[in-house]
């Protein structure tokens, strides 16, 4: 296995196992993730659809890794996590919730790697 090999099976799997991570909280209701989504403006209704696009991406991303055939559903989810990603960081700035941007532009950072590879695999 080449590295490129690798990095196109690790860092998909890295990308969906946060995702699914993160919509869990968003479910769950997390203290962090109240608290985070009142300070840039989210309203809490929002959460539960969050949680579907973020767990969507996931699933889209497995997918696309696993079954040959699919994986253009697996560019077309990981574009989708980039931009579900540019948006919370947009919101981030717009409040100036500037403090804890690492959290959204790791993600943003793991969808786009994810992207390139699928991409250029």
């Amino acid at each position: 296995m080449t590295g490129i090999q690798l990095a196109l099976l690790v860092v998909p799997l890295l990308t969906a196992a946060i995702n699914v991570g993160i919509a869990a909280a968003d479910l769950a209701g997390a203290r962090f993730v109240l608290a985070n989504s009142a300070q840039v403006g989210v309203p809490r209704s929002w959460l539960p659809w969050l949680a579907a696009l973020k767990t969507a991406g996931a699933a889209g991303l497995l997918l696309g890794l696993f079954a040959p055939a699919l994986r253009p559903l697996g560019a077309a989810a990981a574009c989708g996590l980039v931009l579900l990603y540019v948006g919370a960081l947009a919101f981030h700035v717009r409040a100036r919730v500037l403090y804890n941007l690492a959290f959204p532009g790791f993600f943003l950072a793991t969808a786009v790697v994810s992207l390139a590879l699928i991409v250029s695999g």
